[in-house]
């Protein structure tokens, strides 16, 4: 089920809404009834953007195709917070207090 709301009147619905996104339905956000942005959970948001970067990445080959086939060009996860934290610590020790 897609919800569109106008702007104003989602400043009032926001938390509605925000549970809405989050159970997989589609809000559209509205200005003058014309559609101007879409709420997302972060996580099909994080998922669509890996995905048009593979995409992209496949369509650049371009010359290299053959060079390069056969080869997984998939973008890997995103590191985590503490996986950064982790890797900081072991290259550069300890923050100090």
């Amino acid at each position: 089920m897609t919800i569109h709301v106008n702007i104003g009147e989602a400043k009032a619905r926001l938390s509605a809404l925000v549970e809405a996104a989050l159970r997989g339905e589609e809000v559209i956000l509205q200005k003058a009834g014309v559609p101007k942005l879409k709420l997302v959970p972060i996580e099909e948001a994080d998922r669509l953007e890996r995905e048009e970067v593979a995409r992209r990445r496949v369509a650049n080959i371009g010359i290299f195709r053959e060079k390069y086939a056969g080869m997984d060009l998939t973008v890997p996860p995103s590191m985590t917070d503490e996986e950064v934290e982790a890797r900081f610590q072991r290259k550069f020790g300890a923050p100090a207090d």
